[in-house]
């Protein structure tokens, strides 16, 4: 994490004893860990409105206020974005940068444009606020780049599109998904909405997501059929699956067997175990019960989908930990170390597939009984589900409890949970359909 105040260099010349080196480099790497906890602190008030301990933290340390998070994001960003006018005043009150960049060149007044904030629009306007970056209504001066510079071979002409018999499948923020007809065969088009086909953000997304999905080939993967990014409005199109999504399925069955919920976890873990291959992880960052597809109304196959949030990273270590924007993906199944804004990595998946697997035992989402984002609170002050099923066998609860541990490093990796889920499938009753004996 950068925190925008450079690195220290130190003269270790002198007669400082043989030790001193060391131990001078150790003294500079606590300092460096506790700068990166402050701006993790102040960061994290921003975002939750509370001004008083912003406040606190900047009479103790004034350079904090134009502290910046691995996307270059300072506080006033934080507090812009969500409309916080008391923390705003505060960090203006001590010298906030009105003007700061984030890594996309949003300044706070462009996102609190983008969030529609009107009261803290006028307060940023009104110190000098400029709204500049790709989120505000002054764009960088570049023409926009096509999505994709090369014709592919899966470059789909919009006219062998049959939409004469379409119905809508899923709406999003940015566009809708349709069932629709390809030469004839049924398939599922992400069709982005025409008013942001010139969106610079959108169109980074949407080229992202297509040329993640050219990569992907596995039985438990939604299968990529081709895009269409050379005419208006901008198209992904993948297989259709008639099964519609596990939210749908759950909504409508409620709580699942063991047998059935331990043969949908192994498929989404065979996935998600495809995606985290090293040394090219894909982390999803947005499993969910509604970007689990069934392939067909008997429910006998499960595949993940939708990978708009995706991001591909080169592992170089085992052990990395990346550097990506907090807060993506769906409250109710995020982790803990996403929601604060922490450094993260793939363990943020098998946190969100114990919510999961929660969900298709118990019949209700994980933390019903909250609404999504406060239940995301919750969780990450440290609070758990509740087991309730007698679904739940001691084995099953054992490896959930681990699944979603707050340290991540405890959570088991994909692969692991596919050898304890096939030892448990193998340990449970198997299901009898006919019950001809029934007294």
């Amino acid at each position: 994490m950068s925190d925008g105040s450079g690195e220290s260099s130190s003269d270790n010349s002198g007669a400082e004893g043989a030790h001193a080196p060391s131990a001078l480099a150790k003294g500079e790497k606590q300092n460096e860990k506790a700068r990166v906890s402050k701006t993790s602190a102040i960061l994290w008030h921003a975002h939750q409105n509370d001004a008083a301990a912003v406040r606190k933290l900047l009479e103790e340390d004034p350079s904090l206020v134009n502290a910046r998070d691995y996307d270059n994001r300072t506080p006033l960003h934080v507090a812009s974005l969500h409309g916080w006018l008391d923390v705003a005043k505060c960090l203006i009150e001590f010298g906030a940068d009105v003007n700061a960049q984030d890594r996309w060149r949003n300044t706070p007044l462009a996102d609190a444009e983008g969030a529609k904030k009107h009261g803290m629009i006028e307060l940023l306007k009104s110190y000098g606020g400029l709204s500049y970056g790709q989120n505000g209504s002054h764009f960088e001066p570049k023409p926009v780049p096509p999505p994709l510079p090369n014709k592919c071979d899966w470059e789909i002409d919009p006219t062998e599109l049959d939409f004469s018999h379409s119905s809508i499948i899923g709406k999003g923020s940015f566009g809708e998904i349709l069932k629709a007809y390809w030469r004839g065969t049924p398939v599922a088009v992400k069709r982005i909405l025409p008013s942001l086909s010139e969106d610079k953000l959108v169109i980074q997304d949407f080229r992202h997501e297509v040329n993640l999905l050219v990569k992907l080939r596995h039985p438990n993967i939604v299968q990529f059929l081709g895009a269409c990014t050379e005419k208006k409005p901008l198209m992904l199109i993948t297989e259709y699956l008639r099964g519609g999504d596990l939210h749908q399925y759950l909504k409508e069955k409620g709580a699942l067997s063991p047998s059935t919920a331990v043969n949908f976890a192994l498929d989404i873990a065979r996935g998600m175990a495809y995606l985290h291959n090293e040394p090219n992880v894909i982390i999803h960052r947005d499993l969910k019960p509604r970007n689990v597809l069934l392939v067909n109304s008997n429910a006998d196959h499960l595949k993940v989908g939708d990978f708009g949030l995706s991001k591909l990273i080169r592992v170089q270590h085992a052990h990395d930990v990346y550097k990506m924007t907090g807060e993506t993906g769906s409250y109710r199944y995020m982790a803990p170390e996403v929601f604060k804004h922490r450094k993260y990595d793939k363990k943020v998946d098998v946190f969100s597939f114990a919510m999961i697997l929660y969900e298709m035992l118990e019949g209700d989402p994980p933390m019903s009984n909250y609404e999504a984002y406060e239940a995301a609170k919750y969780v990450a002050e440290g609070h758990r589900p509740t087991f309730r099923s007698k679904g739940f066998t001691p084995e099953l609860r054992e490896l959930t409890e681990q699944c979603w541990s707050a340290d991540k490093n405890q959570r088991p990796s994909f692969l692991e949970i596919l050898k304890r889920l096939e030892k448990i499938k193998e340990s449970l009753p198997a299901e009898h359909h006919w019950h001809f004996f029934s007294g």
